[in-house]
This record gives C-alpha cells, structure tokens and sequence, in this order.
C-alpha cells in the first residue's frame, strides 16, 4: 500500500460521497448494504479514517460503479488498480474478440457494430460500411468513427434521416441511458457538446416523439425516395474484469418492416433497389 498524508485521504472520501449522492444513498443506506457502521462511512468521508482495499472494493460494489472509476478510487485511497485497463484488440481481449467477429459475421447481410463507451466503432461487419457508404463518404471520415456524429452531421448521414427531430431526441437519450455505470463522465459531456453545436438540434429535455403503434422507435433513412425503417439490439459483455471488457457494446441493426428487409438486401445489391416493391 502507498503512503498516504493526511492531505490524500480526503480524496477517497470526496469520491465515496459523489458516488453516494449519484445513487441517491444516504450513508445509513450504504452502511446497511455494505455491512459498515454508518459512523465508518462519515469518517471516510470527511479524512478521518482510512478504508481498507476490501472495504473500498464492497463500497464501489455496492455503488455499482464502473471499473474504471473503481480503479480510481483505489488510487485514492493508496491501493494499486484491479482491474486491468488494456487495449480493447489486445491479446488479452482474444477470445471476446472472435466471439464479436462471430456475432457479426453471423449479423450479415445487415449492419452490426462492435463500440467503445463513447460510441467510437471500433470493428464492424461488411454489411455496416457497405450499407452507411450508400449515404455518404466513409473515408473522408477520420478514424475511429464515432456513430453519433455520423448520425448528427449534415455533411454526413443527417440529411437521409425521416424525423431527424425524433431520432436526435432519442439518441441523445440512449447516450444518459446506456452510459456504463449510468453516469455521464467528462468525455460523455464533450461528445454530447460536439453532437448539440451541430445546426437544429433538439433540446437536451427533448421528447423523443410521440408513442406510437411500433415497439420501438424506428431509425428511419430515406434513399432515392424510399424509407427504410430500421431498430437496434444492443449487447454488452457478461461479467466483465478488465476496463476495456466493461465498455464494449455491440450494436445489431434489424429491418423493422418486411418492405425493409426487402428494400435493404436489393441495396446491397441483391436485387433491384429502384424497382423493388413499385
């Protein structure tokens, strides 16, 4: 364990508390759940006792925190990480990585994603550039590709998507949803800025439209006049133990409709795409 003045301790305790008020615990309820007198907690909090490593481990897990940020407040309190924060493509990551290639090799002929927590792509299937290529430019953009901007870029897929006003509203709250741990870090607030510096965009409180008959709200594009009316399943690793295992997501896009799935396979060049069901 490392040194720690009594300058340091109060950091462990300013994070414990930010944790705490997110979950909306008091420190009675976090003493209760994680079996630590509610007198233990206070003192950690204002620096006036110092936790053990195991006793900051059941803390962030009871706090459900994101392994990274558990990693950081055993920093904090003078305890080496870990959990590993290792390249997503590294050899550690082998065996997650074919069963992604897997899963999108099987997704083809429709578009699937591999993304890291900021919605950068990091692997995909042939289907996803070859059916994105069919709106814009893909190699004028820089890699890795974020798919938010893709999405929110009039120079790029904005303006073939039907109800942009809707589908920005609810991206935007898919990103406050989905965000691991449920919390919106610092990198999540820039991406969010860049998305809404963009010209039109709704309100950050926004609805993302009205209910309708659907299940699910679509992602619509329109190409050469015709809708194509898609929805997404999003998947993350089981049981993640590394950082980089935590903060993949991978995303499969389904035809919502039978017209779809008959409009998007003649795109791809399986059929006739201005002629399909004239």
């Amino acid at each position: 364990m490392a040194t720690q003045t009594m300058a340091d301790r109060p950091q462990t305790g300013i994070l414990l508390r930010q944790w705490r008020e997110l979950r909306g615990k008091s420190q009675l309820d976090l003493s209760l759940d994680a079996g630590v007198s509610q007198r233990h907690i206070s003192f950690i909090e204002v620096g006036r006792s110092i936790p053990s490593r195991q006793m900051l481990i059941d803390i962030a897990t009871v706090l459900d925190m994101p392994l990274r940020d558990r990693n950081s407040l055993l920093l904090a309190g003078g305890y080496a990480p870990i959990y590993p924060d290792i390249a997503w493509d590294g050899p550690e990551m082998a065996a997650i990585n074919r069963a992604l290639s897997r899963m999108l090799l099987q997704h083809e002929p429709f578009p699937a994603l591999v993304m890291d927590r900021y919605w950068n792509v990091l692997m995909t299937n042939q289907a996803a550039p070859r059916f994105f290529g069919q709106f814009c430019d893909l190699s004028a953009r820089r890699h890795p590709r974020n798919m938010l901007e893709l999405m929110f870029d009039p120079a790029a897929m904005r303006p073939f998507i039907a109800d942009f006003a809707t589908m920005a509203a609810s991206l935007i709250q898919r990103v406050h949803r989905e965000s691991v741990g449920r919390i919106v870090d610092d990198r999540t607030k820039a991406l969010l800025t860049t998305l809404r510096a963009f010209p039109d965009i709704p309100p950050p409180h926004a609805e993302a439209g009205a209910p309708s008959a659907m299940p699910v709200i679509p992602l619509s594009f329109i190409k050469g006049g015709r809708r194509l009316n898609y929805f997404s399943m999003v998947t993350s690793v089981g049981t993640p133990q590394t950082v980089a295992a935590q903060e993949l997501r991978i995303e499969t896009m389904f035809p919502a409709d039978e017209e779809t799935e008959i409009l998007h396979r003649a795109l791809l060049g399986d059929g006739d795409f201005e002629n399909s069901q004239e």
